[in-house]
């Protein structure tokens, strides 16, 4: 079949090209040459009912949220209920990472709860029988079978390889691993004594992304779990590998997405995202954070948007939310509430000043400028991130026209007096 990509490239406005142009406010073509190059994706699935939405450059700064069941609490209704609440509060996409019940039946329930892109990691269960009953059959067959369902798009270690490993056992990390992709894929390298199969056939798996116009991001399988590791060889040798299969990917028409750290320390966030893009060809960034401390459980929903914040700023496309329960639980639905809303704050923060974006972003802030002077507090709450919290706090106001901060000792409403008397 022809991609989407190599319809852009042949100078084709798709109409999931003008879907995401009217979305944003960019122009069409502008959108349709930017597919073609590589340097912005549309995940869309050719089995998807999905809404079109764009990552990469001149888009908004997109969030992700994560659902999923864990072997030890399997409750399918509980995660379709995530899903939808992620979405309410403003997720462009939503990752199915379930790895217990029955993976088949939460992955078409998710789908089918949601408008968003739907995106999962297909190796979580084809290594449901166990590591060292894993074969390469399962890992492609469980792509296939994801894109089969309408998943679309799909996170692929291809990045971890014999080499990265043996460069991993050189350094001095505390946490070797984190990611647990990442972690599979070593484990299934040392019991074969063979390369990463997504490396070593990655042309395969371009030709299974192909037949689906599957996008494939590319996981961080060397990823900093910890400060102390961020920013070391293990995590850069893994971003010229990427870079390399970015080419790849490019050359067979097939869409593709770059994932990044992590943890890493506030003053090499920017040298992170920087480097990732120079070495990937610019494509779209997806990252995890980065969380710029470790000392925050409970509240890495926050060290996570500190840190999304600044990615973005220097060029991140695309924000893995986190939320209060990361490092420490399954996250209810409350979490996925709440770590939707602060990623979302982080990713508008960042487009206030991305190029191509900040324009579109600060018109936005600059209406709730206007609500404020005017003490319009229906407008005020319509333009908020989160309309049903300002509304529930601002209800414990005793004076309607202001807040019981300043009550009647409001600057606002005295300038506004003041300036009118002076006119």
């Amino acid at each position: 079949m022809t991609t989407l990509m190599e319809m852009a490239h042949a100078g084709i406005v798709t109409k999931e090209i003008k879907s995401v142009a009217a979305k944003e406010g960019v122009n069409a073509d502008a959108i349709r040459n930017l597919v073609a190059q590589g340097l912005l994706v549309i995940p869309k699935n050719i089995n998807s009912k999905s809404e079109p939405m764009g990552i990469g450059k001149l888009m908004r700064t997109k969030i992700n949220a994560n659902v999923g069941t864990s072997r030890d609490y399997v409750d399918i209704e509980a995660e379709v209920i995530k899903a939808k609440t992620a979405e309410k509060y403003g997720a462009d996409t939503i990752m199915d990472l379930s790895t217990g019940g029955d993976l088949d039946l939460i992955r078409k329930r998710i789908i089918d709860a949601v408008s968003v892109p739907v995106g999962s990691v297909p190796i979580y269960q084809a290594a449901g029988r166990g590591i060292d009953n894993m074969t390469t059959d399962d890992m492609f067959n469980a792509v296939r079978k994801h894109a089969d369902d309408g998943i679309d798009f799909v996170t692929i270690h291809a990045g971890v390889t014999l080499a990265s490993f043996e460069r991993l056992k050189k350094s001095e990390r505390i946490l070797d691993v984190v990611s647990r992709g990442g972690a599979f894929t070593i484990a299934w390298m040392k019991h074969n004594d063979r390369e990463n199969p997504f490396y070593s056939e990655y042309d395969y798996l371009l030709e299974i992304a192909r037949e689906y116009d599957l996008t494939i991001s590319l996981g961080d399988g060397m990823r900093p779990g910890c400060i102390n590791d961020a920013s070391d060889r293990a995590k850069f040798e893994e971003f010229i590998i990427l870079g390399e299969l970015v080419k790849k990917s490019r050359a067979a028409g097939v869409q593709t997405i770059v994932e990044g750290p992590g943890h890493v320390p506030i003053d090499e966030i920017g040298l992170s995202v920087t480097a990732m893009k120079h070495l990937t060809g610019n494509a779209p960034i997806y990252l995890l954070g980065p969380l710029v401390t470790d000392i925050a459980p409970g509240y890495d929903h926050i060290t996570a948007a500190i840190g999304g914040t600044v990615a973005g700023m220097h060029g991140a496309d695309f924000l893995c939310m986190t939320t209060p329960a990361e490092h420490l639980a399954l996250p209810n639905v409350e979490d996925i509430k709440e770590g939707t809303i602060v990623t979302r704050i982080a990713a508008h923060a960042a487009d206030l000043v991305k190029e191509g974006v900040r324009e579109r972003a600060r018109a936005s802030d600059r209406e709730m400028a206007l609500a404020r002077r005017d003490l319009d507090w229906s407008r005020q709450f319509g333009l908020a991130i989160d309309s049903e919290k300002a509304k529930e706090i601002h209800a414990r106001s005793r004076n309607a026209d202001t807040c019981s901060m300043c009550g009647e000792l409001c600057s606002i409403k005295m300038m506004r007096e003041l300036m009118k008397k002076k006119g």
